[in-house]
């Protein structure tokens, strides 16, 4: 692999994926079940016994991502917790809670740097974030998800006031300052609709140097008609910016990320992740362009159980190495009917709810 490949998170064929992730994910599976009690009860009651071997990232054994919710998993002592991170959830309603160590607190934030960099580039641009400096301060997932992302720019310009009102003084300033050459933009997906969209818009604001990094906030803008080609075509059309990320990823994985390719229209998953799409009634592994759950796959959770997830997203794989990075590109779909309502942009009414960086929105 040349150095340049090396640098990019999208670099792997999927055939060269999963030679890499099999013997990955198995070792995490035998490392959780022997540093974690409940786990191993768990793998034991599903008839997954210690010793057995697994053929395809397929045949591993996942978790309800709701485990989270309601047991306590680690598999670290708890002298070495470092953080534990909660999700963002409907108000009152359970939350995850995931434990790190100081090692996978540094691998999560060098992993999602490396992913993000495939996107922005080794330099770190003057940004835009469609949020309040005064969300910022508080102690929720949103806040962390907007912090986490700004470690990725500088000369950080917040679009909100105190009051949670578009400061289009500060956008045009902003604007005057970096509008000629790549800036970078931050913000949940409604909220990026609503604060930077329809004021540019109004204002006949040119964003045409900007990259936008995205994610959640969709079911708002589907009561408006707006699906993600209304929403890319719109910047275009009235703002001149082209070059927009989508994202997915989940507090539960926290540090992988899958990303909107150049192209747009799928998100992609980075080398040391995956997702298998699976029948919901038959739980067996769905052909690429049939819907069902999605699962996803990490090899970066070592201090928890996380690294097999069953999510409550429903998704479709779209092709497999056809897209604009090589490796499974899919969509989501939506939330499982009657699935628990969560994310970040989606509760914003003055609310401090939100995710971390990359969590399901």
């Amino acid at each position: 692999m040349t150095a340049a490949a090396d640098s990019c998170a999208f670099a792997l064929t999927q055939g060269e994926k999963d030679a890499r992730l099999v013997p990955e994910l198995a070792a995490l599976t035998r490392h959780h079940r022997a540093a974690c009690p409940p786990y191993a009860r768990i793998l034991d009651a599903i008839g997954h016994p210690s010793g057995r071997e697994y053929g395809s990232v397929a045949d591993l054994p996942w978790l309800p991502v709701r485990m989270f919710k309601n047991h306590d998993l680690k598999s670290v002592p708890d002298e070495s917790v470092f953080r534990v991170l909660t999700s963002s959830g409907t108000t009152g309603g359970p939350v995850s809670r995931v434990h790190l160590d100081r090692e996978a607190a540094a691998t999560q934030a060098r992993m999602l740097s490396r992913t993000m960099r495939s996107v922005l580039g080794p330099r770190r641009l003057p940004m835009l974030m469609v949020d309040s400096r005064a969300m910022a301060r508080s102690s929720s997932a949103r806040a962390a998800g907007v912090l986490g992302m700004a470690n990725f720019g500088r000369d950080h310009t917040w679009i909100l006031d105190e009051d949670d009102r578009p400061d289009l003084a500060g956008l045009t300033a902003f604007l005057a300052r970096h509008g000629d050459a790549p800036f970078l933009i931050f913000g949940f997906t409604f909220m990026v609709w609503e604060f930077l969209y329809e004021p540019a818009r109004a204002a006949g604001l040119d964003l045409s140097q900007g990259i936008l990094v995205h994610s959640g906030g969709w079911k708002k803008l589907a009561a408006r008609a707006v699906g993600n080609a209304e929403f890319r075509n719109a910047f275009a059309e009235h703002t001149g910016l082209t070059r927009i990320h989508n994202f997915y990823g989940m507090v539960e994985q926290i540090g992988t990320v899958f990303v909107e390719g150049p192209g747009g229209g799928s998100l992609h998953c980075p080398d040391f992740a995956d997702v298998i799409v699976r029948d919901p009634v038959t739980w067996a592994e769905a052909e690429p362009g049939v819907p069902g759950l999605l699962e996803v796959v990490s090899t970066l959770p070592r201090s928890y159980p996380g690294h097999v997830l069953l999510t409550e997203d429903l998704g479709v794989i779209d092709g497999i190495d056809d897209g604009d990075w090589p490796g499974k590109r899919f969509s989501v779909l939506g939330r499982l009917p009657r699935a628990e309502a969560r994310g970040c942009s989606d509760t914003f009414s003055g609310e401090t709810s939100g995710a971390e960086p990359g969590a399901a929105a």
